[in-house]
Parts: structure tokens; sequence; C-alpha cells
């Protein structure tokens, strides 16, 4: 399964907001075998939202789309999503039921727009907020405060599902660009795909097959520096 996140939000954009939304999602759907192959943040602007998501969709499996849900001026995600279907956006009956029996609210009690959807849209409740998010189509529509976000996915999370690989770990002592060859070398010998992340040391990320993964890695770890752990 191939799937895309869109993050949505002027305030992440600006660097007011850490966005921490984009990877929490990219590590809970990879451990789920999902493949994340893009990731990008929009602005508080119907017609971009649209635009991305409507390209997405066609492209991947299913596209996260999170933040700028709620009644508020800059909360225009579901409109930008409802743009990208071609419908409207309507007060969900589903939605006034369920806050009616989840937090005692009546219609009254909310301001106008907190229970909008896309028309058609199934609507996913929000256990640590108010604001609902929905699924239409391929596309899931979450929060983007983070625990209301977390708690939204977890209730679709079945729904994401792929090939999870065995990942193996070397951390070498030794700069990265001193690794090229043997990491060449590695990727020719295994069916693996390989990631280098270089900090005080570099850990180098092997994924595959159990077998295959483990058996590159002890091939790695003969041939480098390996950090000691200080044990």
């Amino acid at each position: 399964m191939r799937v895309a996140i869109v993050t949505v939000g002027d305030e992440l954009l600006a660097g007011d907001t850490v966005n921490t939304n984009a990877a929490w999602l990219g590590e809970r759907l990879t451990e789920r075998g999902v493949g994340v192959e893009r990731v990008v943040t929009l602005p508080d602007r119907v017609g971009d939202i649209a635009r991305v998501v409507n390209e997405y969709r066609a492209e991947y499996d299913a596209v996260l789309v999170t933040g700028g849900l709620g009644p508020t001026h800059d909360d225009l995600t579901m409109d930008g999503v409802a743009a990208a279907f071609g419908r409207e956006v309507v007060e969900s009956e589903e939605a006034l039921e369920w806050l009616a029996e989840a937090g005692g609210y009546t219609a009254d009690d909310l301001a106008e727009g907190t229970a909008d959807i896309p028309r058609g849209a199934r609507m996913l409740k929000n256990p640590e907020g108010v604001a609902p998010g929905c699924v239409i189509g391929s596309v899931y529509v979450l929060p983007g405060v983070p625990a209301e976000m977390k708690a939204m996915f977890e209730t679709v999370a079945e729904e994401f599902s792929g090939e999870v690989e065995h990942v193996a770990s070397v951390v070498a002592d030794e700069p990265e660009s001193a690794l090229i060859d043997r990491i060449d070398e590695l990727r020719d010998r295994f069916d693996v795909t390989v990631g280098s992340y270089p900090g005080d040391s570099v850990r180098v990320k092997i994924q595959g097959g159990e077998a295959e993964a483990e058996a590159a890695a002890a091939w790695l770890r003969e041939r480098v520096d390996l950090k000691e752990t200080g044990e």
C-alpha cells in the first residue's frame, strides 16, 4: 500500500508549530508495512488543498490529510477536500448525533460549521476532541491537534496494511562518506534497501526479509569500525 501525507496549516510553514504529525504518521504507517511516498505541507488555502488532494488521490492508494478542521476562519481543509471531489460541505447528522451522545452537545451549543463534512463522506469520530474527521474515497481527513489526530488515526489504523519488512541496524564509527564503497557492495550482494543516517556516528538501516537483512547486517559489521556502546 502506497500513501501520501498532507499536513495543512500556515503555522507549520511559518515554523510557529513543529510538524510532529507527519513524523508520527510516517512511523505508524511504516510499522504497518505501508509505504509513505510523499509528505507535503500546505497553507490554509482551499485551492491548494483541492489541487494536491486531487493529484495525490489519483496516484496513491490513500491520502491522509491533517489539520484545519473545525469552525474557525482558517479551518479550510474540509472545503478543500470537498472541492477535490466536486462536492459541497454539509452538516452531518451522524456527527451531530455523536456529539450529542459523546459530549452532551446540542446543535445550539456548537459553532456553525463544527459538524460539516463533504457530502457523502464517512464521518470519523474524534475521541479526544469535538471536530469530526471523515473519509471520502481514499482520502482520510484527520485533525491537526496531535492528541486528536493520533486518537482518530487509531480508529482507522486497520485500514492501512502492507508487507512489514524486517529492520536491522549497524552503527558505524566512521564518516558517512567513507562507507560508500561498502554500502554499494552490500546493495550488490543482498536483496535489501539501505539508508544511512549520520550524527555522532552513522546508523545504517537495512530493510528486507528477516534472514536477508540480518545476513547483510552481519556482513557489514565485519567490515566497518563499530561504534562502542559504552556498556
